[in-house]
């Protein structure tokens, strides 16, 4: 497994902030048929929900916290578990990418913590959860090129490559991916988080036929 680290500019200014790793193999698949059965009762138990109610869940509320720590308007930079739920609640559902990436953000919607998904092998060297700098900018996944000065970035040998809010095409998952690393991110849940990164584990090992899955908590 790399080796993973909070910085301590994140430590100082969120010490709360603790990291689930799950890094494991997993067969792509465009779909997956019981993965979107799934996802769509999960839709269909979250539309009850108020729009306002989203920024209550815990995990998403010590996230919004975190982000005005490092100087951020959550509300112009969502995290991503937030934008999911709000599409959701307004209707638009969730998009199908993959069989991997699906799970992600079923496991995000269910849990309101925000999940890096990311192609494992294209990682270069150790990797640093920190705060994006000025030059800190790359090319995000549906979102061209973007700059996260200031959010919460996770930092390879090559530069950042995601943050809760938007990950980069340079590591993404792909139908190439044949190991990923996921990256639970919880500034501040005092409650539970271990029992939440065990449920993601399991529904990674049953809609992306996860094995061979290590896993760590980091603080």
């Amino acid at each position: 497994m790399k080796k993973i680290s909070i910085s301590e500019a994140i430590a100082s200014k969120i010490p709360d902030t603790r990291l689930g790793v799950i890094i494991g193999n997993i067969n792509f698949q465009q779909t997956n048929p019981d993965l979107v059965n799934r996802i769509k009762e999960e839709e269909k138990r979250l539309k009850q929900m108020a729009i306002e109610e989203i920024k209550l869940i815990p995990a998403i509320a010590t996230t919004r916290a975190a982000y005005r720590a490092l100087g951020k308007e959550p509300a112009r930079y969502r995290p991503s578990a937030e934008a999911l739920l709000r599409r959701i609640i307004q209707g638009k559902g969730l998009y199908q990418i993959s069989n991997i990436v699906d799970t992600i953000n079923l496991a995000s919607i269910i849990t309101g913590y925000s999940i890096g998904g990311y192609d494992y092998d294209k990682i270069q060297g150790n990797i640093t959860f920190d705060v994006g700098r000025s030059d800190d900018v790359y090319q995000a996944i549906g979102r061209g090129i973007i700059n996260v000065e200031n959010l919460p970035v996770f930092r390879d040998q090559l530069g950042a490559f995601g943050s809760p809010t938007t990950d980069s095409v340079r590591t993404m998952i792909t139908r190439e991916t044949n190991k990923v690393m996921l990256v639970v991110v919880n500034f501040g849940v005092k409650q539970g988080f271990e029992h939440d990164v065990d449920k993601i584990i399991e529904l990674l090992k049953q809609y992306s036929a996860g094995k061979d899955i290590e896993t760590e908590i980091i603080s």
